[in-house]
Order: C-alpha cells, then sequence, then structure tokens
C-alpha cells in the first residue's frame, strides 16, 4: 500500500532498557506512538513523527532509527542539552514485561512550548490523519495542551481527520482521575476516529462492555470508533452501525507489548489507503499477530507485516 497522504503522529520516543530472563539488559528504542508510527511507515504509509528530543548520542539514534523506517524526521524538533525519557523493564512472575519510567526532563514534555511549536502547528493543518494518544496527553502542562487542541481544532477545518487512542496509563497521570478524564473529554471533543482498548476503558471510566464504550464515544460526536478487547473482536461502530471484527487466528503470544499500537497501524494504513472500517479492524488484528509472535515493542523488519 503507498499512498501520498500524510499521518503525523504526536508523542514521545523513549530509550528502552528490556532485562532478558539472563538479567541482562539490552537497549532499544520504543513508546506508543512512535511504535505505531514506526509500523504505519512498514505498511506503505507517508508518516511524520513530531516530537522533541535533544542532542545527545541517545537522541541521535531515535532519529537514526526513525529514518531508517521511512520517517519524516522534519518535526522532531532538537532541544540541546536535554535528554530523553527512558524506560527499563523487568519481566513480571506472569512473564510479561513491567515498565518502568524516567520522563519528567524529556524535551517531548514541552513540544507546545518549544520556540519553534509553531513549525509542528503549521504541519499538522495539512495532514491527512493527526494521531495520538493518552500517554501523549499525559506529558504536557495546561498550556502545551490548550495549543495543541487549538492546533486540532484548526486541522480539523482544513480537513484533517483526528485519531485517539485513550491508552490510559495511571502512573503519567500521577494518580489525578479527576484531571485524566477532563483532559480526556477536552481531547473526545476533537476526534474523529476513536481506537480504545476496553480494558483502559474499564478501568478509567467504568464501562461495563465495548457497547457501552462505543455508545460513551458516539456521544462525543465520534463518527468511527474500534474498540480492541485483546483475544476477542474488536467492535466497530461506523455509519451508523455497529459489528464485531473477530480475530482471524488466536495466536499464543510470546510478548504482548505494542499489540495495541500494532493494530492501531494496521488500522489507520488501512483507512489512509481507502478500506472501510471493518477491513481495516481485520488489518489491525493481522499487524499484532504478527507483532505479539516477537519480543519487544519493535518487531524485526523481516517480520514485518503489510495489508
Amino acid at each position: 500500500m503507498s499512498t501520498d497522504k500524510l499521518a503525523i503522529c504526536v508523542g514521545e520516543a523513549t530509550i528502552e532498557f528490556n532485562r532478558g530472563k539472563d538479567g541482562r539488559f539490552g537497549l532499544s528504542c520504543g513508546g506508543d506512538v512512535f511504535n505505531t508510527a514506526v509500523y504505519l511507515a512498514r505498511s506503505g504509509a507517508k508518516v511524520s513523527f513530531a516530537t522533541a528530543v535533544g542532542d545527545d548520542p541517545f537522541s541521535e539514534g531515535l532519529v537514526a532509527l526513525a529514518a531508517a523506517e521511512g520517517i519524516a524526521r522534519d518535526l522532531i524538533l532538537r532541544v540541546p542539552g536535554r535528554l530523553p525519557a527512558v524506560t527499563a523493564s523487568d519481566l513480571a512472575p506472569t512473564g510479561e514485561r513491567r515498565p518502568f519510567h524516567w520522563r519528567e526532563g524529556a524535551p517531548a514534555r514541552d513540544l507546545f512550548e518549544l520556540p519553534d511549536w509553531p513549525r509542528i502547528a503549521e504541519a499538522m493543518v495539512d495532514a491527512s490523519i493527526i494521531y495520538f494518544t493518552g500517554v501523549t496527553l499525559s506529558l504536557y502542562s495546561n498550556a502545551g495542551l490548550g495549543r495543541f487542541f487549538a492546533t486540532l481544532e484548526t486541522a480539523r477545518k482544513h480537513g484533517a481527520k483526528v485519531a485517539f487512542d485513550c491508552n490510559f496509563r495511571p502512573r503519567g497521570w500521577k494518580g489525578d482521575l479527576a484531571r485524566t478524564r477532563l483532559v480526556f473529554m477536552e481531547a473526545l471533543k476533537r476526534v474523529d476516529v476513536a481506537l480504545p482498548t476496553y480494558d483502559d476503558e474499564a478501568v478509567l471510566w467504568g464501562d461495563p462492555s465495548p457497547e457501552a464504550t462505543v455508545e460513551r464515544m458516539r456521544a462525543f460526536g465520534i463518527a468511527e470508533v474500534a474498540v480492541k478487547n485483546g483475544p476477542n473482536s474488536a467492535l466497530v461502530f461506523a455509519d451508523t452501525a455497529s459489528e464485531h471484527v473477530p480475530v482471524p487466528e488466536v495466536v499464543e503470544p510470546i510478548d504482548t507489548t505494542a499489540a495495541g499500537d500494532a493494530f492501531n497501524a494496521g488500522y489507520l494504513g488501512a483507512r489512509l489507503s481507502g478500506e472501510p472500517p471493518q477491513q481495516a479492524a481485520a488489518a489491525g488484528h493481522r499487524m499484532a499477530a504478527q507483532v505479539i509472535r516477537h519480543v519487544g515493542g519493535l518487531m524485526p523488519r523481516t517480520g514485518a507485516a503489510v495489508h
């Protein structure tokens, strides 16, 4: 699939240290929006990643990886003297990866307060799709959120579609559920395509079912919703009707890291190429199934899936 339509992914890339079963740490890069940007680019989409990094060797590595993956770097702002966020992961007794984050001083947190932030805003106005997550929102101050939301409104007036995965991570919000819900509600007012995970919605909002999640999203005027539900069917709402799109093959996961990020990439890539929402959800399932067969968020390029 190839398209001239531009997807701008707004978020953070992190340096990751992952401890293996032997106790040793391996170095990689990650971040929920960055993972989606990588898989979206691998599917053939034109992708730009909007973030801020430092001028250190690790930041250079992040930018180099983006370039190697075919992601445009024009919206990666550089902040001299600042260091990127770091994530260290070990293995929980269940075998799942358990991440711990150090991101307080990361320049990505100030993306919409840096001197060059208007360059990000100008590019977003010309995008076809703007994608971000709840993790993205957790980075910004109220001033940064105000500029980001205003830019989304302007971009939508110029024809951009806004896609959002709530991706609720309590630690990033320091346990402040009231502020989390308020910020999310402001975001949902500016969303065209919602890609929530049911488990997250149940924790944050108390949704009793994926159907309840769809109804809550519809109340914000969101016309297209795809609720991820692990190995169960994704519930897709579009054109006033809902449909369960089953997982084509239940896979015994090696590592579920970035499964949702990969689904979002498959879904958005399919939508950019003109496929309907139901087929886009099937594409999301296929990409997620590939990713959970590998350790870590970014599987080797030789195992990259396309539609």
